[in-house]
């Protein structure tokens, strides 16, 4: 706005007071911003879930080879004097040679049993190579497909070599004979893993991936050429799963300290705690802990695998140490495959990780295959040292004096971690190094609540913490924490696994299996748990009766159905919801289930919700009715009953203000027509023959006075912006090439009849006539032929269709289907359509293929060559083509001249009749109707059961997967609108303070009175004759609505920001916007004449218009003044004008919409919950024309086309609710408008130019005014007390309250002077002293007060 300077910078506008001014804004509720309306209502992309391990595996045999020869050193080695001499804890010159080698080998087999008792075991005490060949390959068949181990200590033998071999003895033990890595791997075959220890052994492993890279290609030549001679021999096993530890990098000696084992790496990797405590008494930090000797470590207390005692506790504390560095370091896929796959495997790996950092420290580095990063230096081996370090110094006192042993801090320390992560971290960032410990603390019990409570937090986080959290192997631990019976334990049980199945729903078999389910059916049947809890309880239960029919026998048996029942009422909307949810999947396509349900009559039941103030709980409602009539199962005359009661339950919610809602009940009711497939084929058949014996004067029919105006030769045809959106208009959405079509949306069209400017992006009308088989993607039912259907079933109210007597059942589903296909909101039109047209297939297929073919009928099933059907589409842009007989049959539409050269790009093509060619060809109804249409249409005879699948199967609303979404997303975080820091709330915040300033400053202008109001500020050429204008309260943005397309303009800059289409049939036009939230995120409302609401975002900025959603807000408009006058209206006087269209006031405050127009009520939406709350009747004959509403005072006023002005309090019944009933004007009432102050008088306007004042207590006017006659617009600002008026005669004039003219408008400035059209509408800015006009020469003018008083 371009203040003058010194009101800008007046020190009236402070931020102070900006900021009381701003509470205002902050306190009004918003509507349409719910997340049904800003998402799309589907699943979120199923996650890929890596974490099961497809192929566990155990290690089921191990094989130790010792070559020691005691007693005798190999040739190669120069061993130190002293020198490292113990063997498996064992020195092995304390005793006979022969004794100490078997020592050795009893002791080693028992240091591995510690880690895997079940194994076989088989010692090869300094074997021959026959002896090791006839172990591996005994150990090999046995194990069959299992991993067999291979442990080879080659102390006592020379070094390996470099051409791959290891050494073994000869029978008499005078030779040290070879033996090929090749052969050992040929006898091991695959899964195995190998341990070396023996120096160089690095070399091993090189050798090994050299052989088995050999292997790999010895079999794909065999496997490419079968002659080869590789071919003809054994194939020699593949090494790919195989796993190797070696000692040491092939130039590597072991170390030969004496305080060490020889055999180091052995003991790292058997006896990790033992050694580890040596190595950390060796180190000179042990200094720092006094008496700790070498000999007391030998007598540490307790066993291993007892986690109460020191030994136990270090153990356990050691091994989450290693997984969490394991887990931290390596990646994702080898953790799994290393660390989760195999026990054995996994702990010889958590020690390897020991063996690494004690080894490097003596100039060893030891190798694995797959290779590790390097983990030696990870931070957590210093929480290990302190571990160690807390452990040994109570050690003198524990074993001299008997006190008792402190328990390390070490677990509580790290959830501490854990918590700091989770409490202090931004988003982004690695996920948290504790994850692995978290897991171990599950298994105690003093950590567990905590240790739960901090996992669900995490979980909270989103997926990606989920998938985490399995990956590090949560599943089988929380799995068994449902076997516990601790009171405590559930809550934190329930909303960990309403996260896991969220994400991962494949887990329902797992519950089942182990009886999960049950801790589940006992939280929701416990009244006491908190109704949240008890929601994600039932959430779990609905995902496990989800198509599975294991879960759904389980469940039955565990009285879910009753349990469920119980809680339909309750006051928590989100268990209400999930308790239907679980409810209609329990019974889905089960049969026990749904008898169960009819036995406590659970379809009543459910009747309550369908009048729920929560539209998603509605929708949940529809979902279970669906499912329960929906069963496949056969009928007896019981259950049909019950299926027709239901039926007639659903068909109430035709009108139901949500989308979503309607949606569902198109899926619940195609339940019903799968269900009774034949009854409604013969339904079909009768309104197809109705339909075509009938002719109806409908308005389409009729030319179109508003089609054949100068935009036709208007050279400067704007360019449609297209909508691309959720809710598209209808083709788009669902045609396969989308894009391309969006490319191709030109306003042009192939020079077709009865297409208005946005025509061809139809909504309404894009099904256009196309007919044919579905096969080819087209429908038999076009949307003119449904709609035709329509007004022939004589179906002025569906009030009626309650309480009709049962045959006729199908009959009013029909209709409710034919309705729903016409329906405002482009997707739930879709569904209907679908179904509509499946049946009218079916029907027509099956019941008189040949009549088909020949008739002309709208019917027809188009013929299957090419070369007619092209016929209307392909001809020279020239002239346009004549309507074939078929189309005339269908629409006595006149043709009209083409108004615009081609389009550069023929979109793809789609067979039309010529009728109504330009609606559907530009956007292709590419979608596969069937799952195996016929070739030929009259070959279809028989092909019931496919059809049906179909129809089902293709139907689905997404509602469930959607609903589950909630329990994946963030549940504790802080919604981003009320955190204070948040962009979100910013933007808020600076859209407040712009209110604040635009009200300010307006309010100073006006209070110092205005003079004059003719300056013109901003004049444009509209693409549509202007029918309804609206400014945007706070931004300089205004929209202005033609027949059926939104125009944007930016009326400070003087440019358009957007043109779109609003979707709306041909024969309907706009007659009233609405601003919503206009103090924060504008939506807009637009209102057409069949009672239709479209709610629009993203428009006129960058994005594409998307349709919020739309209902029917009237549903009885009433037919008889929808004719041709109504199409005329801008040229006729408003008094001898059919009808006043549908007429809305908003009231932000109370979240209410209130609508009328060619009804005898006025009927109340509830935005907030989707519904109509009130019809109050108007007790008058004629139309409202006029609608303003006092939310304070809770009165509505209503100008009627009688001249009667009536006021309504809404507080009371509809029999009292009429306060006040004004007669005084004596012709149509152009507008009514009650001001907003508490003493606020009522202010209406007629055609003859009375203007009235009325006080709402006082039965007369208490000031009349008279201004000119012959009125087609009036406008009144609310805060200036000023008015205008639009004339005929072609001249706008503006009086102030005292009824002076303060200005008279009569030609455009510049432009040559042209003179103003006949005014079509104009309206004031709420705020600003502006007045925008729009006249019927299609421009659209704003003026405004004196210059500098902008």
């Amino acid at each position: 706005m371009k203040m003058d300077s010194d009101l800008l910078h007046s020190p009236a506008v402070g931020l102070a007071e900006e900021e009381e001014a701003d509470m205002n804004d902050w306190k009004l509720p918003l509507a349409f911003m719910k997340k049904r309306h800003s998402e799309k209502i589907e699943g979120s992309k199923a996650l890929a879930q890596s974490w099961r391990m497809k192929d566990r595996m155990k290690t089921v045999s191990v094989a130790l080879v010792l070559c020691l020869n005691v007693g005798v050193d190999p040739p190669d080695v120069v061993k130190t004097s002293p020198c490292a001499r113990l063997e498996c804890w064992i020195d092995p010159l304390s005793m006979s040679p022969q004794k100490a080698l078997e020592t050795i080998g009893a002791n080693l087999q028992k240091q591995y049993e510690n880690w895997q008792p079940r194994a076989r075991y088989k010692q090869s005490l300094d074997p021959t190579v026959d002896e090791v060949k006839k172990l591996c390959t005994s150990l090999r068949r046995n194990a069959k497909e299992e991993r067999v181990l291979f442990h080879y200590n080659g102390h006592g033998v020379p070094r390996p070599t470099v051409n791959g071999e290891i050494w073994v003895f000869n029978k008499n033990y005078t030779q040290y004979i070879p033996l090929s890595i090749y052969d050992l791997q040929t006898w091991m075959g695959s899964p195995s893993i190998f341990v070396y220890d023996c120096s160089n052994a690095g070399i091993i492993v090189k050798s090994f991936k050299q052989f088995a890279l050999q292997r790999e290609q010895e079999l794909e030549v065999a496997a490419i050429n079968p002659s080869h001679p590789l071919a003809q021999m054994p194939l020699p096993p593949s090494m790919k799963n195989c796993i190797q530890l070696a000692a040491c990098e092939a130039s590597e000696l072991l170390p030969m300290n004496p305080d060490l084992p020889a055999d180091l790496f052995t003991s790292c990797l058997t006896t990790p705690i033992k050694i580890a405590l040596r190595w950390f008494c060796m180190q000179k930090s042990a200094k720092l802990v006094p008496g700790v000797t070498l000999d007391l470590i030998e007598k540490i207390p307790g066993r291993l695998n007892d986690r109460r005692t020191p030994l136990g506790e270090l153990n356990w504390i050691f091994t989450a140490i290693t997984d969490t560095i394991a887990w931290n370091v390596l990646p994702r896929d080898l953790f799994q495959k290393l660390f989760r796959q195999d026990l054995l495997v996994a702990s010889l790996f958590r020690n390897f990780l020991l063996a690494e950092r004690i080894m490097r420290s003596y100039n060893c580095t030891p190798v694995s295959s797959p290779r590790l990063p390097p983990t030696y230096m990870h931070a957590m081996w210093q929480a290990w040292d302190l571990a160690v370090d807390i452990c040994l110094s109570q050690l003198p006192t524990i074993i001299e004096e008997g006190t008792a042993f402190r328990h390390s801090p070490f677990f509580a320390e790290q959830l501490t971690a854990f918590q700091v992560w989770l409490t202090m971290g931004v988003e982004n960032r690695n996920p948290p190094e504790q994850l692995p410990i978290v897991l171990q603390v599950l298994l105690s019990q003093v950590h567990r609540l905590r240790a739960l409570d901090l996992l669900g937090r995490f979980l909270d986080l989103g997926p990606w913490a989920v998938s985490l959290a399995l990956s590090v192997g949560i599943f089988p631990y929380v799995l068994k924490l449902l076997q516990s019976s601790a009171r405590e334990l559930r809550p934190l049980l329930v909303f960990i696994w309403a996260k896991i199945l969220a994400v991962d729903s494949s887990c329902q078999a797992d519950l089942v299996k182990d009886n999960g389910h049950k801790y589940f059916l006992s939280v929701l049947a416990d009244s006491y748990m908190p109704a949240e809890h008890r929601t994600m309880a039932v959430f779990i239960l609905a995902v496990i009766v989800n198509s599975y029919n294991t879960g759904q026998e389980a469940c039955l048996q565990g009285n879910l159905i009753a349990n469920c029942l119980e809680q339909l009422s309750d006051p928590h909307p989100l268990l209400r919801q999930w308790v239907a949810i679980c409810l209609g999947r329990i019974w889905q396509n089960f049969d026990p289930a749904r008898w169960c349900g009819v036995r406590d009559s659970a379809h009543e039941k459910l009747y309550t919700l369908l009048s729920d103030p929560i539209p998603e709980v509605r929708c949940a409602a529809v979902f279970a009715l669906g499912t329960f009539v929906g069963n496949s199962a056969e009928r007896t005359d019981h259950s049909t009953t019950i299926d027709h009661n239901v039926a007639m339950m659903l068909a109430q919610l035709i009108n139901d203000g949500s989308p979503v809602v309607r949606k569902e009940l198109v899926v619940a009711l195609s339940h019903l027509v799968v269900q009774y497939e034949s009854n409604f084929c013969t339904v079909a058949l009768q309104f197809i023959e109705e339909e075509k014996n009938y002719t109806v004067p409908s308005p389409a029919n009729t030319a179109e006075p508003g089609n054949l105006t100068p935009v036709r030769d208007s050279p400067a045809i704007p360019r449609l912006r297209s909508v691309n959106s959720y809710t598209n208009i209808r083709a788009a959405t669902t045609a396969r090439n989308l894009n391309k079509s969006l490319q191709n949306l030109n306003l042009n069209e192939e020079g077709g009849p009865a297409a208005f400017s946005p025509g061809n992006l139809s909504t309404s009308s894009s099904a256009s006539s196309t007919l044919g088989s579905p096969d080819n993607d087209e429908y038999i039912l076009s949307f003119e032929t449904i709609d035709k259907m329509r007004r022939v079933s004589s179906y002025s109210s569906l009030n009626s269709l309650i309480g009709v007597s049962f045959n006729s059942v199908y009959t009013q589903i029909w209709r409710v289907l034919l309705h729903l296909a016409a329906d405002p909101f482009p997707e739930v039109s879709d569904l209907a359509m679908k179904v509509l047209n499946s049946i009218a297939y079916k029907a027509t297929m099956n019941a008189r293929p040949q009549r088909i073919l020949d008739s002309g009928s709208l019917t027809q099933s188009a013929p299957a060559s090419p070369t007619s059907k092209g016929t209307h589409i392909h001809q020279a842009s020239g002239s346009p083509p004549m309507p074939s007989t078929s189309s005339s049959s269908l629409t006595n539409e006149v043709p009209k001249p083409p108004a615009r050269e081609q389009p550069a790009t023929r979109p793809p093509y789609t067979p039309t009749l010529g009728g109504q060619a330009p609606h559907s060809h530009q956007f292709p109804r590419t979608r596969k109707m069937f799952d195996k249409g016929p070739e030929q249409a009259a070959e279809d005879g028989d092909e019931p059961g496919g059809h049906r699948n179909y129809i089902s199967a293709a139907l689905q609303t997404g509602l469930c997967d959607w609903s589950a979404k909630y329990f994946a997303q963030p549940v504790m975080k802080i919604p981003e609108e009320h955190d204070l820091e948040s962009q979100v709330r910013m933007e808020r915040q600076w859209r407040f303070l712009r209110n604040t300033r635009v009200r300010k400053q307006s309010r100073i202008i006006t209070q110092r009175g205005l003079s004059r109001l003719d300056d013109q500020i901003f004049i444009n050429r509209n693409p549509g004759v202007p029918s309804v204008v609206k400014f945007h309260p706070f931004n300089t943005c205004i929209a202005v609505a033609d027949k059926d397309s939104i125009c944007f303009w930016d009326w400070e800059k003087g440019e358009r920001l957007d043109y779109f289409y609003n979707g709306n049939p041909r024969y309907t036009r706009i007659t009233a916007m609405e601003y919503l939230n206009g103090h924060d995120c504008s939506l807009l409302l637009t209102a057409t004449d069949d009672g239709a609401l479209r709610i629009w975002k993203n428009f006129a900025d960058q994005k594409n218009p998307e349709m919020v959603t739309a209902w029917q807000g009237l549903s009885d408009m009433l037919p008889t003044t929808r004719g041709l006058a109504r199409r005329v209206s801008i040229y006729l006087d408003r008094s001898k004008q059919g009808g006043a269209g549908m007429v809305v006031d908003w009231e932000q405050e109370t979240g209410l919409l209130m609508t009328s127009g060619d009804v005898r009520v006025i009927r109340i939406w509830d935005t907030d919950r989707e519904m109509k709350v009130q019809d109050i009747p108007t007790g008058a004959d004629s139309c409202v024309t006029s609608l303003s509403c006092d939310s304070k005072r809770s009165l509505i006023v209503a100008g009627l086309g009688d001249g009667s002005v009536r006021v309504f309090d809404r507080r009371m019944g509809p029999n009292e609710c009429r306060v006040m009933t004004y007669r005084e004007h004596g012709a149509w009432v152009v507008k009514a408008h009650i001001q907003k102050e508490t003493d606020g008088q009522i202010i209406s306007v007629s055609v003859n130019g009375d203007v009235r004042f009325f006080e709402p207590r006082t039965p007369d006017s208490i000031n009349i005014l008279q201004t000119v006659k012959g009125l087609t617009a009036l406008d009144i600002h609310p805060q200036a007390n000023l008015f205008a008026c639009g004339s005929m005669n072609q001249f706008i004039a503006v009086y102030n309250a005292n009824g002076d003219v303060i200005s008279n408008i009569k030609y455009y400035d510049g432009f040559m002077g042209q003179r103003i059209g006949a005014i079509s509408c104009l309206a004031f800015h709420p705020n600003w002293p502006h007045l925008a006009v729009g006249s019927n020469d299609y421009y659209m003018s704003i003026y405004s007060a004196e210059k500098r008083l902008r």
